[in-house]
């Protein structure tokens, strides 16, 4: 049987390491490609530029900054999805709370430095009570940010808060839907996930125990148990 082409779109300052488990043990069911979300300051001009170098199908997963994202290619080209699956993400617009944050964390980055933000501020809401003292756990997501470095955190930060509500479009969704969260994440919260299944016809949702925003890598076999699962479901 072919594999399925998997794209998966990273959160704000990570990388192809966010999704490290996914791609080595799903190999064997899709082709998985972890895809650049840091080069363009809007969610239009990524969503474009990646339908442009995807295959004409394919499977879409996007956690956080990436779910955004997935949203946004999923208006522009629902056709080409085969399934789509929204990892500890939020389809509501930005908050005015939100916004304020964001540019609290620029100012921090910009004065301070990324692993400064990272380890004070943004880690300690990152992980689940189990994971806050993972220190191999801890380096990777310093090292992604601090590699990505500022530019691409200036670009993610302008196109996620001129993001729209999708939430309006949800009902529209007509493939294999995965909502997954951490059952501790406090960032993108279990209601959230909640609200999106239930607009979403047929999602499937987990909520993984144990577990933060950064899903993938907190509980990264409970991940992937999941996406297999979800890249076996037919389209209806």
């Amino acid at each position: 049987m072919a594999k399925i082409p998997l794209l998966l779109l990273p959160g704000t300052l990570c990388d192809e390491r966010l999704w490290a488990h996914q791609v080595e043990h799903l190999a064997d069911v899709a082709e998985p490609v972890v895809v650049d979300v840091g080069s363009e300051p809007s969610l239009g001009a990524l969503a474009e530029r990646i339908l442009a170098e995807a295959p004409p199908c394919f499977a879409l997963s996007g956690l956080s900054f990436g779910g955004i994202l997935a949203l946004e290619l999923y208006r522009r080209a629902p056709h080409r999805i085969s399934h789509l699956a929204l990892l500890d993400t939020n389809a509501r617009a930005d908050s005015e709370e939100g916004m304020a944050a964001k540019a609290e964390q620029w100012q921090i980055a910009t004065s301070e430095g990324l692993e400064l933000l990272l380890r004070q501020k943004l880690i300690p809401l990152y992980l689940a009570q189990s994971q806050s003292n993972d220190q191999v756990l801890i380096q990777t997501i310093v090292d992604m940010a601090v590699d990505g470095g500022l530019e691409v955190f200036r670009n993610q930060i302008d196109a996620v808060v001129q993001r729209p509500d999708s939430r309006p479009g949800l009902a529209s969704v007509r493939c294999p839907t995965l909502v997954l969260c951490g059952a501790e994440d406090v960032i993108c919260p279990v209601d959230r996930h909640e609200e999106m299944a239930d607009l979403i016809p047929g999602a499937s949702l987990v909520v993984v125990e144990g577990c933060g925003h950064i899903a993938t890598m907190e509980k990264p076999e409970a991940v992937t148990e999941a996406m297999r699962h979800w890249l076996h479901s037919n389209s209806g």
